[in-house]
């Protein structure tokens, strides 16, 4: 008995790890991170998050593109909309790195969850009567209306990767897949949320790991094919 029971202990340890990414701005959420790590990680996850660096680097390759071709690698996707926009613009109105790794995560329909801090959905809601309707999807404000930032919202881009993850770019609400995005409070709400989704390891890894294994079909995500 003690044998069959020793083996199957090495099996649960060869079983392949699911690779979960975990996107997000760093600095002033440095304690909600380590946390969340701290929990995917017992749960038996491999973790991918720059804040503990864990994303694979090549030295050859630009920071942005290490980063999206994490993206491209992982199995599951976690993305915190967070107040601060985040690092990593290649331009000056570019893109942070967190925002272009929630687009390839959504381009190639990668299996993803997202988080928004309360600060974000209250700022959207305030700051909608003075949008400027005309430039959308992207979020700007009316001619004369100039925004500053602030510790609740530091770039009027943040607003736009929410409304990416909540899929606003497909016009029939019916028709949108994958829009979960969970609005949090205090950080044990987060935490919370990180359990109650990713404790369910195995569950998870029965239904993603086999499409997600087939090369074929995550090349055709990649180049913009339909899962």
């Amino acid at each position: 008995m003690p044998k069959a029971k020793s083996v199957k202990s090495r099996k649960r340890k060869q079983e392949p790890r699911l690779k979960l990414l975990v996107s997000s701005a760093v600095y002033g959420y440095e304690d909600l991170l380590e946390s969340i790590y701290a929990l995917l990680d017992t749960f038996g996850y491999d973790v991918v998050m720059s804040h503990k660096g864990t994303v694979p680097i090549d030295p050859e390759q630009a920071a942005m593109a290490n980063c999206l071709q994490a993206v491209d690698e992982c199995d599951l996707f976690l993305g915190l909309i967070l107040p601060r926009y985040g690092s990593g613009k290649e331009q000056a109105d570019g893109l942070s790195i967190t925002h272009r790794e929630a687009l390839r995560a959504i381009d190639i329909n990668k299996p993803r969850w997202f988080l928004v801090h309360e600060h974000v959905v209250i700022a959207r809601h305030l700051l909608e009567p003075f949008r400027d309707e005309t430039q959308n999807p992207e979020f700007k404000l009316k001619p004369g209306i100039e925004f500053k930032p602030t510790p609740i919202l530091s770039d009027l881009r943040v607003l736009e990767l929410y409304e990416a993850a909540m899929r606003h770019d497909v016009a029939n609400v019916a028709d949108r897949r994958g829009n979960w995005v969970q609005p949090y409070g205090p950080d044990d709400d987060a935490r919370l949320f990180a359990t109650a989704q990713f404790r369910r390891h195995r569950e998870l890894a029965d239904k993603h790991l086999p499409k997600l294994k087939d090369t074929n079909a995550v090349r055709a995500r990649i180049q913009g094919g339909q899962s």
